[in-house]
């Protein structure tokens, strides 16, 4: 009888471990950490600057590996579909990428699989009632300014955030 139990628990284990891993996937290949306000500052003026030139191409994971074993509500395709039902993707993530602020700023993470590629950045904003969590990385693509804009994360935020998440949020703001 017991042996049975186990043989039956076993599976369900190591698919809770496989799956924890992926959700968890920061914690093994992410390093984050602070920049400096004035850092913050000089990425956000140089990313509304590419997309105000149009020399910005966004790309957008509306599908990810991640997703198989979250919440539907907190997938970009969902919080896309409800915060912007009748828009184009491209255009309200330029628009929305162009109104971060340092305010909006939580970390900066360096994914140590690819040591060679650009920092990603991690914002968070408020959407309504909903938290809204993103993460992007820019990357200089050609000699003649085109940026190329990967936006990894943009969904409804599996926690709420608080204020101590945001290293450069004033109170009250």
């Amino acid at each position: 009888m017991w042996t049975s139990f186990w043989y039956q628990l076993i599976p369900i284990l190591l698919t809770m471990e496989y799956w924890g891993g992926i959700l968890n996937m920061k914690a093994s290949y992410e390093k984050p950490t602070i920049e400096s306000e004035f850092a913050v500052i000089t990425y956000l003026d140089r990313l509304k600057y590419a997309l105000q030139s149009g020399s910005a191409t966004v790309n957008f994971q509306q599908n990810r590996l991640v997703d198989t074993a979250r919440d539907r509500k907190y997938t970009n395709r969902h919080t896309m579909l409800t915060l912007f039902p009748d828009e184009d993707e491209v255009t309200v993530l330029k628009r929305e990428l162009a109104s971060l602020t340092v305010h909006d700023y939580i970390e900066t993470v360096k994914d140590i699989r690819f040591p060679k590629r650009p920092d990603m950045r991690v914002f968070g904003k408020a959407y309504s009632t909903e938290d809204v969590y993103i993460k992007i990385r820019v990357e200089l693509v050609g000699g003649m300014g085109s940026n190329y804009i990967l936006v990894m994360s943009f969904h409804f935020a599996e926690t709420e955030f608080v204020e101590a998440d945001f290293p450069y949020r004033k109170r009250g703001e």
